[in-house]
């Protein structure tokens, strides 16, 4: 480690001092978002961040989009006030749990065998709580980070951000004035590729197409023919999009990853999906990234067992790649047919920036120094995120959430799942990366 390292690496104050005291709190009010905004909202957990930054000198202002609905900004003056802003987010909400599916309590946030458990502990309040530790302890200490930095915390992200970042976007751009890179959710994180640690930042992600497929029928008695059943054409639908194998098309990123696999492994398979295949349970979430995809989530239809509906539904979780926006929704209704509507109900663009310049040199800096031998790549995430919003004005977003992770844990399964937990020495890492990031940003 050189001097400046050694220096970095000794600031006078701990980044990690509140980090997990913060993600517990957080994970302990419920912000769970059931899409229909008949949860309990992001009111009291806006309340809980903005307590903290005010706390530690800052002015924040809750802005509300809906009762309950609240987002959190805040600016936090740079050693270079004529630097452009960076775009620091988090989003608020989660999606729900079910107690009696978990282990622990998902809105306990204890510390159970060296892991913060919850609700929220990976997406994203571990995030949230590293913004707040650093935030605090860089403030306490006199040290502003290099560039001004714009602080969002976000309502709605869980159900397609319209009362949280599209809705600030509209309203309160003024706040986002200047600001051309941004930084969030899902990347940073470690995964293993022949026994060597990979970082992934995220610089891209698929676009969204929720899609509601229907089948029209004629109704009828149960016991007679019904050549044209809406269940029975809405079944050969969804088979259909459940056997379809979208052809493989990586990008920049994922083409900037497949080629880091190759030299970590010494692979000499120029098939992606082998390659993929070395992130082992990972590869789920990263397979994603080289293809379209659409997976039937909902279905509906009928009544009564001896009554033929005149109509059937389904939903469709529709992620295409950059570039794909104006041909997939049309490729999905050649693949369901012409007796299948298919509407969608709620779509966003997708995104990828290159994977260079300084933000990225930053990135990448304070990641190695925490963790030197390591590697860090680019992926293209297969979900979707307030980028989303953000790059309506512009911004360059990146997914740079540092978490260095235990080899046997299979992370990407905690997103939306059971038992979600973050590993406490991930969260201190975590906020460590984060305090040297924005020394460089």
């Amino acid at each position: 480690m050189d001097a400046s390292a050694e220096e970095s690496a000794n600031p006078g104050y701990d980044a990690t001092a509140d980090v997990v005291g913060h993600c517990s709190s957080l994970i302990a009010i419920d912000s769970s978002n059931n899409g229909d905004d008949s949860g309990p909202g992001e009111r009291k957990t806006a309340e809980y961040v903005a307590d903290v930054l005010a706390r530690a000198g800052l002015n924040p202002t809750i802005v509300e989009h809906g009762a309950g609905r609240a987002n959190v900004l805040a600016r936090w003056e740079g050693a270079d006030p004529g630097a452009a802003p960076l775009l620091l987010h988090g989003h608020l909400d989660v999606v729900p749990a079910r107690a009696e599916d978990w282990s622990f309590d998902p809105y306990g946030g204890e510390v159970v065998d060296g892991y913060v458990t919850g609700r929220g502990a990976v997406d994203m309040k571990d995030f949230d709580a590293m913004i707040l530790s650093v935030v605090t302890a860089r403030q306490a200490a006199g040290a502003r980070p290099r560039r001004p930095v714009v602080l969002a915390f976000t309502a709605d992200e869980e159900a397609g951000s319209r009362h949280g970042a599209h809705r600030l976007v509209e309203d309160q751009a003024e706040w986002f004035e200047g600001c051309t890179e941004a930084i969030g959710e899902v990347g940073g994180f470690t995964t293993e590729v022949n026994g060597q640690r990979l970082y992934l930042v995220e610089s891209g992600e698929k676009g969204m197409a929720w899609m509601r497929l229907t089948a029209h029928g004629t109704a009828g008695h149960g016991s007679m023919r019904h050549p044209d059943n809406a269940v029975s054409a809405l079944a050969h639908a969804i088979a259909a999009v459940g056997d379809h194998q979208w052809p493989v098309q990586p990008g920049p990123s994922m083409t900037l990853l497949l080629d880091n696999i190759r030299e970590l492994t010494d692979a000499t398979t120029a098939d992606p999906d082998e390659l993929i295949a070395a992130f082992g349970p990972a590869a789920r979430m990263i397979g994603a990234g080289i293809r379209n995809t659409t997976n039937p989530t909902m279905l509906s239809a009928g009544y009564k067992i001896n009554v033929v509906p005149g109509e059937a539904t389904a939903h469709v979780d529709g992620r295409f790649l950059p570039g794909q926006q104006d041909t997939f929704v049309e490729q999905m209704r050649a693949l369901v047919g012409t007796s299948v509507d298919v509407e969608v109900e709620h779509g966003d663009v997708a995104l990828e920036t290159t994977f260079s310049g300084d933000l990225v040199d930053a990135m990448t800096t304070s990641l190695l120094q925490e963790d030197p031998g390591a590697h860090v790549a680019p992926f293209l995430m297969s979900g979707g995120t307030d980028a989303k919003a953000w790059s309506r004005l512009g911004i360059r977003c990146f997914g740079f959430t540092p978490l260095r992770l235990p080899p046997d844990l299979d992370f990407t399964a905690l997103f939306h799942g059971i038992d979600e937990r973050v590993p406490v020495d991930a969260l201190e890492f975590g906020a460590r990366v984060l305090d040297r990031f924005l020394d460089r940003a």
